[in-house]
């Protein structure tokens, strides 16, 4: 049974389609298929994946093609979240030819970003899964104005959200820390106590360099602390301190290879801005389908 992946929000994301479309036709539209294609032409298309991956972004890429015609006509061939093998097809669709062409290149750079970024997300956690229990999640590291969409894509492959945005959840990093230590010692449990107190719904997340700001972290009762850029043996000591009373995210120089040996160490998340910051999209073409009788 697949897990309910969060929503999307249609809002932005049909702006993001429509800021597409107007940076690919500027006003003047597909000059190439306009000239080329007689406007009574129909054909169909599929889309098909040329390597393995997971997909995201179905949804997405059919509401392109609806922004030009909405005489399309879309099938899916794949759900979000299915793993789609090389050669393999995603959707079918049909209508004016022209619109087929027009919308193409965009819904494909939606189509393959997404499916990229499930498909990272799926290693990740496949990874996570050998070594121990520990959830991947992404970070906010994400393409400005995709991070609903990005997020969406890591849930499709697998893998956990960390906070949307800096609103839900308060999170301590290292300068806030620098900054709180402009009025003394303790500036990690000052800064807990401020924020329960101005936020009292939030969890709290304190950024921890070293065992000590862990130490300091767990007595200031945080919720979670972020054990940042830290060794897997200063990590396996985090855990012993902190003996389940806080949860454990590992960040920081995060590795596909790295990431068995972290799971294994205990500690309950490790978070990756790869998943979103370092994709590589997957390659992912439209055919035209040959013309039937």
């Amino acid at each position: 049974m697949k897990k309910e992946l969060p929503k999307i929000d249609w809002q932005r994301a049909d702006t993001l389609i429509r800021l597409a479309l107007e940076e690919d036709l500027c006003g003047r539209g597909d000059t190439t298929s306009i000239s080329v294609i007689p406007e009574t032409t129909v054909a169909a298309a599929r889309f098909v994946s040329r390597e393995n991956c997971v997909c995201a972004g179905i949804e997405l890429a059919r509401r392109v093609f609806m922004a030009l015609d909405s005489r399309i006509l879309w099938k899916p061939l794949a759900e979000d979240g299915d793993f789609v093998l090389a050669g393999g097809f995603l959707a079918e669709v049909s209508g004016p030819a022209r619109t087929l062409l027009t919308a193409e290149r965009t819904s494909l750079n939606f189509l393959q970003r997404l499916c990229g970024v499930a498909t990272m997300a799926r290693l990740y956690s496949e990874a996570a899964q050998k070594g121990g229990k520990a959830i991947i999640l992404d970070t906010r590291k994400t393409t400005p104005g995709w991070r609903n969409l990005e997020k969406y894509a890591v849930a499709a492959g697998g893998a956990g959200n960390h906070r949307i945005g800096l609103y839900d959840r308060i999170m301590i990093k290292d300068n806030h820390r620098e900054l709180a230590g402009f009025e003394g010692t303790d500036g990690i449990r000052r800064s807990v106590e401020r924020a329960r107190g101005s936020y009292p719904d939030l969890e709290v997340e304190v950024e921890a360099d070293t065992l000590d700001d862990v130490r300091e972290g767990l007595a200031a009762g945080a919720d979670y602390i972020l054990l940042d850029n830290m060794d897997n043996a200063t990590m396996s000591e985090a855990v012993r301190i902190v003996a389940g009373r806080a949860k454990l995210e590992a960040s920081g120089g995060i590795t596909l290879e790295r990431v068995p040996s972290i799971s294994a160490l205990g500690v309950d998340f490790i978070s990756v801005g790869a998943l979103t910051h370092s994709v590589k999209s997957i390659d992912i073409s439209m055919e035209i389908l040959p013309q039937t009788a």
